[in-house]
């Protein structure tokens, strides 16, 4: 069957789903992918929301007679991709094809872990053992072990580190579960599988495993598609670099105290070394004061007390890894974890060595914990030599790819050289659809006004809209300022970012139906509300990285070295597609209509503003609040 036949007014899809209509876009995006894998090439493709695109990488893949893996973005994706679309395309195409999900270690359930747990409770906290409870009420019933699918238990669930398993703790073929093993059934169903489904996480954690000569995760295909791929770039660079953080170190810690109470509880300096060390560790977050953020890692060793925070722990580490020589032959689980202790000393020793060229060092601080980052600032190189190794085909495609018409910034990025490329237009009728305001009159982005000004235009747009709107910041802070002015100043319902977890969030706007949403970075992007549902999205500002962000310091530097304009070739093209990610949350379907309100000056009075503007769907525009609350009013 060929590609025109299936999308055809008389083909499977028209037969299988009510009201499909070809839409050319479509067609030929799926002809460029079905051409790629026949030709082993590269394909890049932006496909606007509404192209339909994820049929038209799924549909070639499906016909084909190669294995491919399809990497996405989000879990969330995954997850819609394999239980909802290639079920449905499969039907329509009569197509047996055997899929898999492939997930990374710690969305499964490790049995051992969970057992172990059960046996020796690990606290008192009260949520842990309820969820503990459930989880091991889910072991039971589970085929899979993907945790995902454990009600009640979220991502962000304390339990978490108590019953899945990561690289350093995993005992392989030592283990005792090792026969029932759900990760190792996973990749057993993605070898044998024809299609597998992964996300981008896993493919660069594979790839960095077969570049150490370890055995691979997931299998090798004949075809990569990447959906998202806007995401690649980022994520890459944080797989061909090193990082080290103080959660994993605690995770050890807890790890090897569970041994020493269940195992060897006489040997009491064990204890006592547990405990040092915990506390040192715990200083050494101290040691950064109370503001979380990311900071120059070099500028932070020129700290005495932060450097001197860094040597006790090394030191804790040292007499730890002493101790525990002691407890080898006392019992066999000791092993494993004095593994972990070397690597973890050396990895903290290495972290004095600033001097390579080419990286950025910068550290990372949350409430609790810290990350020591070392982040090559071009992974195009590497890119490039995976994909030449493979001699496979890959087709990367997005919503968002493009900067001012051109995909160049991405395809440097990765070190691409593709044999096709296309920028695919939405087909939806953005000049009816959408209205897009840049208000007259507003203080400058930085100026202390602006969160008040913020509320005081929510407002007016929320009463217009009858509730149903999603407002975007670039800040915590900022947002939190126009929570608490609009909390008890409006009388529809408002979630907010941290309430609850992201999943739970967007279930509770979408049932209130006429609900307010505030999120930052991680509501960009990723989240699809079709319908009357959402009718207004207000951007507070243009979503540019922090000046003072070292990663981004450190990227500008390395361009200006090679003699390419920092602002245009590493800001800009970053904060334009941010932007069109954001806006991408509010026109999800030819019947949305609706409202995107920017309030940032810059896009008028700045000469990069047209960047930007260019860069957007093709929208009504207007500078007056008077025409959006007209336009909201009329909306059916």
């Amino acid at each position: 069957m060929s590609i025109q036949q299936v999308f055809s007014e008389q083909g499977p899809l028209a037969l299988q789903f009510s009201g499909y209509k070809p839409r050319q876009a479509q067609i030929d995006m799926a002809q460029a992918v079905f051409e790629t894998m026949e030709q082993s090439g590269q394909c890049i493709v932006e496909a606007g929301t509404g192209t339909g695109k994820t049929f038209a990488y799924l549909a070639p893949a499906l016909l084909s007679k190669q294995k491919s893996i399809i990497s996405t973005g989000s879990k969330a994706l995954q997850e819609q991709l394999f239980h909802r679309d290639l079920p449905a395309l499969q039907k329509a195409l009569k197509v047996g094809k055997k899929v898999a999900l492939l997930k990374g270690r710690a969305n499964y359930l490790c049995s051992y872990r969970l057992n172990e747990h059960v046996t020796n409770v690990p606290t008192d906290d009260p949520d842990v053992m309820h969820q503990l409870a459930m989880v091991a009420k889910f072991a039971a019933e589970t085929s899979t072990g993907d945790l995902a699918d454990c009600i009640g238990i979220e991502e962000d669930a304390k339990v978490l580190p108590y019953v899945n398993s990561t690289a350093d703790n995993c005992l392989g073929k030592e283990c005792p579960d090792y026969q029932q093993c759900y990760i190792r059934k996973a990749r057993v169903a993605a070898i044998d599988a024809e299609l597998v489904v992964i996300n981008h996480h896993l493919f660069f954690a594979d790839m960095a495993v077969k570049d150490l000569g370890f055995a691979e995760l997931m299998p090798n295909a004949d075809c990569y598609i990447f959906d998202e791929a806007h995401q690649l770039p980022e994520i890459a660079s944080d797989y061909f670099g090193e990082s080290v953080n103080t959660k994993q170190l605690f995770a050890l810690i807890h790890d090897i105290r569970l041994i020493y109470r269940s195992d060897i509880p006489d040997m009491l300096q064990l204890g006592k070394t547990l405990n040092k060390l915990e506390t040192t560790v715990a200083d050494l977050r101290i040691a950064f004061g109370n503001e979380g953020g990311r900071g120059d890692w070099r500028e932070a060793l020129a700290n005495k007390i932060i450097c001197d925070a860094l040597h006790r722990v090394i030191g804790d580490l040292d007499f730890l890894y002493q101790v525990l020589k002691l407890c080898l032959d006392r019992t066999d689980k000791i092993e494993h974890p004095f593994e972990r202790v070397i690597k973890f000393k050396n990895q903290l020793e290495r972290a004095f060595e600033v001097s390579q060229t080419g990286f950025s060092y910068w550290y990372e601080t949350s409430r609790r914990f810290i990350t020591i980052h070392i982040t090559p600032l071009d992974v195009s190189s590497k890119f490039k030599s995976i994909i030449d190794k493979t001699e496979a085909s890959f087709v990367f495609t997005s919503a968002t790819l493009s900067v001012d018409q051109s995909l160049k910034h991405f395809t440097a990025s990765l070190g691409l050289k593709p044999t096709h490329e296309s920028i695919v237009d939405s087909p939806f009728d953005y000049q009816k659809q959408a209205l897009l305001c840049m208000p007259r009159y507003l203080p400058e982005s930085r100026d202390d006004a602006m969160p008040h000004t913020l509320v005081k235009i929510a407002k007016q747009l929320i009463n217009a809209a009858k509730g149903r709107t999603f407002l975007l910041f670039t800040s915590y802070r900022v947002m939190h300022l126009v929570y608490e002015g609009l909390n008890t100043a409006t009388e529809y319902p408002i979630f907010m970012q941290g309430q609850s977890s992201k999943r739970i969030i967007l279930e509770q706007f979408v049932r209130n139906g006429n609900a307010v949403l505030m999120g930052t970075a991680s509501f960009w992007e990723g989240v699809d509300v079709r319908g009357d549902t959402l009718s207004c999205v207000l951007i507070d500002k243009l979503p540019f990285s922090s000046p003072d962000d070292p990663l981004l310091q450190a990227r500008m530097k390395d361009a200006e070295i090679l003699g390419n304009e920092p602002f245009e070739t590493v800001q800009l093209p970053q904060a334009v597609i941010s932007l069109k990610q954001g806006v991408g949350r509010l026109i999800r379907d030819k019947t949305d209509k609706g409202v995107l309100v920017i309030c940032d000056n810059r896009l008028v009075t700045r000469k990069y503003g047209e960047t930007f503007l260019k860069s957007l769907p093709n929208m009504r525009r207007t500078r007056s609040l008077e025409a959006v609350t007209q336009f909201l009013e009329n909306i059916e």
